[in-house]
Order: structure tokens, then C-alpha cells, then sequence
């Protein structure tokens, strides 16, 4: 059974930086081919923030996030499949909840990696806030 559990959210002022991770275990697979990270406030859908193709490090990014987020993959053979999401200069709307989402498809490298309906796996979600 595939499980995800992110972790490092926390508080930040806007301007600062925080690193999230997601550890993942259980898939068929070393690693799975798609791993993403989406961002959800209430009341809006689940918005596309960061992907990466975990075969070849191709990275795709929300045109809000590029030049401040960096994404990246790495296994750990005691972890499990790690995602991290490094978000430098924070905006107050960067502030959400952020999910760590996988998929074992083959999709080749687009924003179409943006789309939450492409992922089956996720985690539960850690809590980003930043204060203006």
C-alpha cells in the first residue's frame, strides 16, 4: 500500500523560506515515475505548484512559483522515495496547505504534470503560512 506523509511546514514571513518533504513507500516500483506538489486554501481547487519526472529530474513549475520554488527527487533506500519542495521569497499567497501527490503513469514532461486528476497517490497535507 502506497503512503505519503509530508512534513516541515510551518509559519514564515513573507520574504523568508521554508523547505517541505514527502516520503513515500509502498510503491510497485523504486520510485514512481511522477511526483508533484499542489497547494489547496478553502474555498479554491488544488493548484499545480511543482512537479518532477523522478526518471530524469525534468522538473515543470507554475509560472507563479518559477525563479523562488525548487523541486527535486531523491530515494533513500531507509526513507523511501523523497520529494522536497524548496520555497524561497514567500508571498502571502503561497500560504496553503501542501500536498505531496505520485503516479506511477507515463506522461512525458509538460504542464499537463500540473493537473491533480493525473496523480492516484497523495498525502494527507502539511500547512504553510506566511504572515505579510
Amino acid at each position: 500500500q502506497v503512503q505519503l506523509a509530508e512534513s516541515g511546514g510551518g509559519s514564515v514571513q513573507a520574504g523568508g523560506s521554508l523547505n517541505i518533504t514527502c516520503a513515500g513507500r509502498g510503491y510497485s516500483t523504486v520510485s514512481p515515475n511522477y511526483m508533484a506538489w499542489f497547494r489547496q486554501v478553502p474555498g479554491k481547487e488544488r493548484e499545480g505548484v511543482a512537479a518532477i519526472y523522478t526518471g530524469g529530474d525534468n522538473t515543470v513549475y507554475a509560472d507563479s512559483v518559477k525563479g523562488r520554488f525548487t523541486i527535486s527527487h531523491r530515494f533513500i533506500v531507509s526513507q523511501g522515495s523523497m520529494l522536497y519542495l524548496e520555497m524561497n521569497n514567500l508571498k502571502p499567497d503561497d500560504a496553503g496547505t501542501y500536498y505531496c501527490a505520485a503516479d506511477l503513469g507515463r506522461y512525458g514532461t509538460g504542464t499537463w504534470l500540473l493537473n491533480s486528476a493525473l496523480y492516484k497517490y497523495w498525502g494527507q497535507g502539511t500547512q504553510v503560512t506566511v504572515s505579510s
